[in-house]
């Protein structure tokens, strides 16, 4: 069985990054952003490191 508790809402990706809930919901569509829809959208912490290391300019 999967914990859900350990993945982020969308509310808290959101406040995390400085972004809208529906900024975050679009980054989710347009799959930049991976997530998983179990009754609403979830994100792996480890998903969310990836998203902000493809922004970083290295």
């Amino acid at each position: 069985m999967v914990d859900l508790s350990r993945y982020l809402t969308v509310d808290k990706a959101a406040k995390s990054l400085g972004l809208t809930e529906e900024r975050v919901r679009e980054l989710i569509v347009l799959k930049q952003i991976k997530a998983t829809k179990v009754g609403r959208w979830r994100i792996k912490p480890e998903d969310l490191e990836k998203f902000i290391e493809a922004r970083s300019n290295k």
